[in-house]
């Protein structure tokens, strides 16, 4: 999910140093583009363009950032409600995918906003309050009746309840990182914003085949 760069050499028509220009591949010394976290990376090949400038957050990347982590962290909540009260296995391992995707994007996130020295939103673990975070409306974020309900649940009557809540919000994420790859700037937020669409339509369109 992180931006790739150029960890190579230069050509006649620019440098990768400092980012200031885009390196064109050539016939001279190699270009390396790096993969993504956990991938090899590879060579550019003859007039490819890579190493462009990256450009700088804008105000669409940090309102992504702000308010993704509380969308995620809703969902986390949601998610580990599962393992002592779902009936089904099938729903406690969608549950538990979840969990293991969506921790780490808040991390990446959370790390992201500090380093612009920006303030990461406060935990309000369930909204307990009855109040949504600031401009969550809209996004599929489950009201506190709802979470109620869905925590005094067992059984079948808690994975039908957890599927819908968790369908509707997964289209809020999906509208969200919609919103961010309209607007948005900053590569990694981009990237991450990409990434989220394409994981969350996939657990989606799983989630309405076991409400069937």
């Amino acid at each position: 999910m992180l931006a790739s760069g150029v960890a190579g050499c230069t050509t006649a028509t620019g440098t990768a140093e400092g980012g200031r220009a885009p390196v064109v591949a050539g016939g001279g010394a190699p270009v390396i583009v790096p993969g993504a976290p956990g991938e090899s990376g590879r060579t550019a090949t003859p007039g490819e363009r890579v190493g462009r400038p990256e450009r700088r957050a804008s105000a669409a990347d940090v309102l992504f950032a702000e308010r993704m982590i509380p969308h995620h962290r809703q969902a986390l909540e949601m998610a580990g409600l599962a393992p002592e009260r779902s009936s089904d296995a099938r729903v406690r391992s969608l549950c538990a995918r979840i969990s293991a995707g969506q921790r780490p994007e808040i991390d990446v996130m959370a790390r992201w906003l500090r380093a612009l020295g920006r303030d990461v939103p406060a935990d309000h673990p369930g909204h307990g309050d009855g109040t949504t975070p600031a401009g969550q409306a809209g996004y599929g974020m489950a009201s506190l009746e709802e979470m109620n309900r869905l925590r005094s649940s067992r059984g079948e009557a808690f994975d039908a309840l957890l599927l819908r809540l968790m369908i509707r919000h997964h289209e809020g994420a999906v509208t969200m990182a919609g919103e961010e790859l309209a607007g948005g700037t900053d590569q990694i937020m981009r990237a991450m914003a990409a990434d989220m669409a394409s994981g969350q339509r996939v657990e989606i369109g799983r989630m309405r085949a076991l409400l069937r």
